[in-house]
C-alpha cells in the first residue's frame, strides 16, 4: 500500500522489521520517529503495531493519543501462532493504556474482552467499503465468464479469501460437491492468496470430492471488484471471522450472499441473504439451492437490498465521519 498512500502526498516510513520481533535498532527508528513527527495520534493497526504505538507515546516528549485498532476474531488462542497469542496475553494487561481500542467487530470486542481486554475505552467502527469501485454491473459478468470459458448463462458461486483453515475451503468444496449432484451445470469461483495450482493440499482436495472441472482457481488477483459483480450468489464459509469484507463488497455489488454464522456476518448481511450455521456443508448447499430455485427476480431482489444496506450503513464514507469523529475524541482529551 505504500506506493498508493505516497500518491496521495503523505509520507510513509519503514521501520524495516523482518522478523517476528523488532531488533534495537526498529525501535530506535521508531522512538526518532516520533520525537522529529510530534504527532497529536498514533494507531496501531493490529496486535505487534499496537504495542508499538504503545512504546513510542512512552517515549514521546509530548502528550499523544493513542487508538488500539483489532481486526481479527479471537474463537481461541489455540488457533494462534504461539508469539501471537503471547502478544495478545501481554495487550490484555496493558489494555488500559490506550485512550481507544478499536474493532471492527462486535464480537471481536467481546472475544477479546473474555480475554482480558478492558471494556472502558471499548469502540467499534466497522469497515467501510468503496461504493464506487464495488457496484452492479452486466458487463462484468459478461466479461468473467468469457475470461473462464464458460456459457454466459453459466451460474457462479463465488468465495474470494485466502487459503486459511479458518476461511473453511473445505466446507465450501464439500457443498459444492452436494449441489451439483441435483445442479451439474453450476460452476464454482474461488480467488485469494494461495488459492491457485501451486497449493496441492487444495488440488487433492477438489479431486477427491470430485469436483474439479467444475471449479475455477483463480489465485491472487487484483480485479476483485470485477470478479465478484460477476458472481450469482457470494459465499463465506468461515468457522471464524470478525468483520468479513469479501461479504460488504459482494454485497455492494447486489450480489446475494450465503455465510455462516460466525463474526459479524449476521449482522452485515440483515435480510438480504441466507445464514447457516458454520461447518454445515449440507446446509451451506441447501441455502445455495434455496437462491438458485427462487430465480433471477428473487436475487435481484437480495441483491437490491443488499447494496441499499452497504450504502447506508457500511459505506466508506460512513465509515470515515466515525473515524473523524473519534480521532477528534481522543485529541479533545489531551489538549
Amino acid at each position: 500500500m505504500a506506493e498508493k498512500i505516497e500518491a496521495l502526498g503523505v509520507p510513509v516510513y519503514d521501520l524495516k522489521i523482518r522478523q517476528p520481533l523488532p531488533g534495537p535498532r526498529s525501535i530506535g527508528w521508531l522512538i526518532y520517529l516520533v520525537r522529529r513527527l510530534r504527532p497529536d495520534l498514533i494507531q496501531g493497526w493490529m496486535y505487534h503495531a499496537n504495542l508499538a504505538a504503545q512504546v513510542a507515546k512512552s517515549f514521546s516528549r509530548q502528550n499523544l493519543s493513542v487508538i488500539w485498532s483489532v481486526h481479527h476474531s479471537l474463537y481461541s488462542l489455540s488457533y494462534e501462532k504461539s508469539l501471537t497469542a503471547a502478544i495478545i496475553k501481554v495487550s490484555a494487561r496493558l489494555s488500559k493504556l490506550p485512550d481507544k481500542t478499536l474493532y471492527v467487530s462486535k464480537t471481536s470486542a467481546q472475544q477479546h474482552e473474555i480475554v482480558g481486554y478492558t471494556i472502558a475505552n471499548r469502540v467499534v467502527v466497522p469497515i467501510g467499503f468503496d461504493i464506487h469501485a464495488f457496484i452492479p454491473s452486466i458487463g462484468e459478468r459478461i466479461s468473467v465468464r468469457a475470461e473462464l470459458g464458460v456459457s454466459k448463462d453459466a451460474f457462479l458461486i463465488g468465495l474470494i479469501g485466502r487459503y486459511h483453515p479458518m476461511k473453511d475451503h473445505t466446507n465450501f468444496l464439500t457443498a459444492a460437491s452436494i449441489l451439483i449432484k441435483t445442479h451439474p451445470t453450476v460452476q464454482f469461483v474461488l480467488a485469494g492468496e494461495n488459492v491457485d495450482t501451486q497449493n496441492r493440499t487444495l488440488l487433492g482436495l477438489l479431486n477427491r470430492l470430485g469436483v474439479s472441472t467444475k471449479v475455477h482457481l483463480l489465485g491472487e488477483r487484483r480485479d476483485i471488484p470485477r470478479i465478484t459483480a460477476a458472481l450469482d450468489v457470494a459465499t463465506s464459509s468461515s468457522f471464524s471471522e470478525g468483520f468479513p469484507n469479501a461479504v460488504g463488497e459482494a454485497m455492494a455489488c447486489g450480489v446475494p450472499c450465503v455465510v455462516t454464522d460466525v463474526g459479524d456476518s449476521r449482522w452485515i448481511l440483515g435480510d438480504t441473504g441466507h445464514v447457516v450455521p458454520p461447518r454445515d456443508s449440507a446446509a451451506l448447499a441447501r441455502a445455495w439451492q434455496d437462491l438458485i430455485e427462487i430465480g433471477d427476480e428473487g436475487r435481484r431482489s437480495f441483491g437490491k437490498k443488499a447494496r441499499d444496506r452497504v450504502v447506508e450503513k457500511f459505506s466508506l464514507e460512513a465509515v470515515v465521519g466515525q473515524y473523524e469523529r473519534l480521532y477528534e475524541q481522543v485529541t479533545a482529551l489531551n489538549i
